[in-house]
């Protein structure tokens, strides 16, 4: 169940990199999958394009769009190996829906949001890791 949410300056990003949405992506919801064990989570990544209005974003170097993505999940749900290739796939991803050259690489910034055990919520109640484990290994058995 993770959240992936891009922020990019309004016009940032290409007519294709748009229509695509780099949150969406294949690539960032598998590299937020885990272990095979885990791969129920991509299915039910809710993803958020946020486009900042002209001016909103500023920085002291020059007027160069930054990109911000932000995936929030359960504590416990990835490996620092699996943070490693999610932060390298979401700045591949961007850096190609904005069509920049990977020496623009530092425009993009990834934030892991790791949600403490208990404070995530859905359809009214409090779900923990352990439930959503428990219904991917049901899942798997169902298949």
């Amino acid at each position: 169940m993770p959240m992936i949410r891009l922020t990019v300056p309004t016009g940032a990003l290409t007519n294709q990199g748009r229509m695509t949405d780099p949150a969406r992506s294949r690539r960032c919801t598998a590299a937020v999958g885990g272990r095979a064990r885990h791969r129920f989570l991509p299915g039910r990544a809710w993803s958020y394009l946020t486009e900042l209005s002209e001016g909103a974003q500023k920085t002291a170097e020059d007027d160069a769009p930054r990109f911000l993505v932000e995936v929030t999940v359960p504590q416990g749900a990835l490996s620092e190996r699996r943070k490693a290739g999610l932060v390298e796939e979401a700045t591949v991803t961007v850096l190609a829906a904005a069509d920049l050259s990977p020496d623009q690489a530092l425009r993009v910034w990834v934030l892991v949001h790791e949600q403490p055990e208990g404070t995530w919520g859905a359809g009214g109640s409090v779900v923990r890791y352990s439930d959503l484990v428990a219904l991917a290994k049901g899942q798997r058995a169902d298949a």
